[in-house]
C-alpha cells in the first residue's frame, strides 16, 4: 500500500513538533490529523507543497506548514515537498515560471546575463517581476491542481487493485 511506503519515510511526529523553524505554531502541531496518512491528507499535502514550491520566498518551509494547518492536510509531506524548488532546481524552474508569465502578459522575455551581485539582482528583478510572479502562481497552480488529481487517481487504483487481488484470492479458497 502506498501508505506503508510514504510512512517509512515521513519523521515522527515529535521529531516535527519540536523543529525549530515549526514551533512557534505551538499546540496547534499537536493536532492529530496533521499527521494522517489517508487519500485526502496525502493528496492535499500533494497540493499545498507543490503550489509553495513555487512560491519565490525565502523559509517556504514555514508557509507550507501553516497552509497544512489551515486546510488540515499531512503536514511533513506537505513541507518536504516544498524542496522541489531547492538550489539546484530553482534557475530553470523560475525561469521556466518567468516564460510562461511573459507569454501570457504578451511581453518579450529579457535576455538575462547573470551577475552574483544585489544591484544586478533588484536591477533585473524590477524589470521582470510581474511575469515572473504571475508565471509562478500560474505554474505553482496548475502543479499542484495535476499533483493532487493524481494522488487521488493513484491512491484509489491502488486501493481498486488491493480489493481485486484479496476478491480473487478468496474466489481461489472457495474453488478449492
Amino acid at each position: 500500500m502506498p501508505k506503508k511506503l510514504i510512512k517509512r519515510f515521513m519523521p515522527d511526529h515529535q521529531t516535527v513538533r519540536e523543529h525549530r523553524y515549526l514551533r512557534f505554531f505551538g499546540t496547534i502541531l499537536h493536532d492529530p490529523n496533521l499527521f494522517h496518512l489517508n487519500r485526502r491528507s496525502a493528496s492535499g499535502a500533494f497540493g499545498v507543497g507543490v503550489f509553495v514550491a513555487f512560491v519565490p520566498i525565502p523559509f517556504q518551509m514555514v508557509l507550507s506548514a501553516a497552509l497544512a494547518v489551515l486546510f488540515r492536510v499531512n503536514l511533513p509531506i506537505s513541507v518536504a515537498l516544498v524542496w522541489l524548488t531547492n538550489p539546484i532546481t530553482m534557475p530553470p524552474i523560475f525561469y521556466f515560471a518567468y516564460k510562461v508569465g511573459a507569454w501570457i502578459l504578451g511581453t518579450p522575455t529579457r535576455a538575462l546575463e547573470f551577475q552574483v551581485t544585489a544591484e544586478w539582482f533588484m536591477q533585473e528583478l524590477g524589470a521582470i517581476w510581474q511575469p515572473f510572479l504571475l508565471g509562478c502562481f500560474v505554474v505553482g497552480t496548475l502543479c499542484a491542481a495535476v499533483s493532487y488529481f493524481a494522488i487521488r487517481g493513484l491512491w484509489r487504483l491502488r486501493i481498486v487493485r488491493h480489493w481485486q487481488r484479496k476478491k480473487d484470492e478468496r474466489a481461489a479458497r472457495q474453488d478449492t
